[in-house]
């Protein structure tokens, strides 16, 4: 040390020795409190608001309605055909329009919200939502032709299959925005059953409320009493509640460029070639299970009245396979939050196979005078199939690190395979000289094989949570006393793991805070 350098030293170890002996007493180096104050003030926090909560009752309110519409018309399929002059097959379109239009849609629905934010998509999906109600019921006017009738229920059905992927392509992104590692299964899950809950309900309703065009009036007024829950819906926290919440969305269009292999490494959006595979057997199985649910509840009256069932127990048998599920997905969502965390793939690999055994076993058992074995089978089937709904969701995300962009090509999926479902079945019914008259045997057995070809596939799953990791791992390494379980990133390289270069910068200085828990971020200098 120089001569020079002693009073320098002298100066530092006394104000230590200072600030030692006298803590509140004020620090003599300005320069020290400066710097401190200054990164003070630029540590944000990761944080739970409790009006999330309000958002998510919003969500399921309207993914409830939003659901009725492409399930309506399914158990009184053959009502409305006597009481529009129209045919079945015409009846069918009805619920294809839906699938049809969501298709675009749900693709759409991404784009939108980055530009615009959740809370402007719900608007425009509420609003949409309003309008086809009551165009819907215009077409009940008795003094319509059959063919002007049609073309209103045909209108009012687009406008439905608008509304509809918004409140479910958004699930995933708004638990990611808003929830947290212990609520963000639950949160996917429980938006993604409201939409066939909602479906499960039409189809409970639509044939207990009297004739067809009082049933399009009971359902034009629930679409209009809903419309408030609209307002319990935000756009984004202040500050963001995990890790993973802080990154700024990756557009679809990244999404698909990374799925063909035609991102860099060291691009935000990169997937890894068994990641490609993951999400591609991810997108079949969950568009093979939903589109073949959506099939039996567009279907059902046709299904299961050719051989003796009414159009009540119909509507039942779908409602069976909806609820059910949604009581295993309620009951199960919390423990894949806490305690399965990690095992969404076993998971996949343990419900699918049940789900196609159940569908096979429709072949035989739709029969004549078998309505307790049917709904038990509908149970099974819901039980194993609807559970697929919230995990395929947050698995699509996991290997991703795209929650909208996943979920609108996972529903999309779904919705592309009702429609195959629905035209292939309506083309395998039989003729009216058949025994019994118009029964759809061969469609189940097209049903049935479709299914457990695809269920074969889960095999080769790993499903990697990587989205789960990055979260974990940056937990870990903020608090080492925090119980969490940190699991091994060997593939997943820090600036290649789907984050924009903005929620690095974002991420590299904050906290995570949970109600009065803070915990502060490193600072990387």
């Amino acid at each position: 040390m120089v001569i020079e350098d002693i009073p320098t030293f002298q100066s530092h170890a006394i104000s230590s020795m200072h600030s030692d002996l006298y803590p509140d007493a004020k620090a003599t180096d300005t320069s020290l409190v400066e710097e401190s104050k200054e990164e003070n003030e630029q540590l944000p926090v990761y944080r739970l608001y409790k009006r999330r909560f309000t958002g998510l009752v919003g969500f399921i309110l309207l993914g409830l309605v939003t659901g009725m519409p492409w399930a309506w018309f399914g158990p009184i399929s053959t009502d409305s055909a006597r009481a529009f002059h129209i045919s079945v097959d015409q009846v069918n379109w009805l619920g294809n329009i839906i699938s049809c239009v969501y298709l675009p849609v749900s693709l759409l629905v991404p784009v939108f919200c980055s530009r615009f934010g959740i809370r402007r998509c719900a608007e425009v999906g509420v609003v949409t939502l309003l309008i086809s109600g009551w165009v819907r019921y215009a077409g009940t006017i008795s003094s319509l032709s059959s063919e002007s009738a049609y073309t209103l229920l045909i209108l009012g059905q687009f406008f439905s299959a608008i509304s509809q992927p918004i409140f479910q392509v958004l699930g995933p992104k708004y638990s990611e925005t808003w929830f947290d590692l212990k609520g963000r299964t639950t949160a996917t899950m429980v938006i993604a059953i409201a939409n066939p809950v909602g479906g499960a309900i039409g189809q409970m309703i639509s044939p207990l409320v009297g004739t067809a065009r009082e049933s399009i009036l009971v359902l034009a007024i629930i679409s209009t009493a809903v419309v408030p829950a609209l307002f319990l819906i935000e756009n984004e926290p202040k500050t963001p509640p995990t890790y993973a919440g802080s990154k700024a969305s990756q557009s679809l269009y990244s999404l698909l460029c990374a799925m063909v292999g035609k991102v860099s490494p060291g691009d935000p959006a990169y997937m890894a070639p068994r990641e490609r595979v993951d999400f591609t057997i991810n997108a079949t199985l969950f568009g093979v299970l939903v589109g073949a649910a959506n099939a039996l509840s567009i279907l059902s009256a046709q299904y299961f009245e050719p051989e003796g069932y009414s159009d009540t127990i119909a509507g039942l048998f779908g409602a069976t396979l909806l609820l059910s599920g949604v009581i295993t997905g309620i009951c199960t969502a919390p423990l894949f939050d806490r305690v399965l965390t990690h095992h969404l793939g076993i998971t996949l690999k343990i419900l699918v196979p049940i789900s196609a055994a159940g569908w096979l076993s429709l072949i035989w058992a739709v029969k004549p005078d078998n309505t307790g074995g049917i709904f038990a089978i509908m149970a099974i089937i819901g039980i194993s199939s609807l559970i697929m709904l919230p995990v395929g969701l947050e698995l699509g995300a996991e290997v991703t690190r795209n929650a909208d962009g996943s979920a609108a090509i996972l529903w999309c999926s779904g919705n592309a395979f009702g429609i195959i479902f629905i035209l292939a079945e309506g083309a395998l019914r039989a003729s009216a000289t058949a025994s019994p008259p118009y029964n759809m045997h061969a469609a189940f057995i097209l049903h049935g094989v479709i299914v457990a070809a695809a269920a074969c596939l889960v095999v080769f799953v790993r499903a990697k949570q990587a989205r789960r990791e990055m979260d974990e791992r940056m937990a870990q390494h903020v608090d080492p006393n925090r119980n969490v379980e940190a699991m091994p990133m060997d593939t997943l390289a820090t600036a290649s793991s789907g984050q924009s270069i903005r929620s690095i910068e974002k991420e590299e200085k904050g906290s995570i805070q949970d109600k009065d828990d803070s915990i502060p971020l490193p600072d990387k200098r």
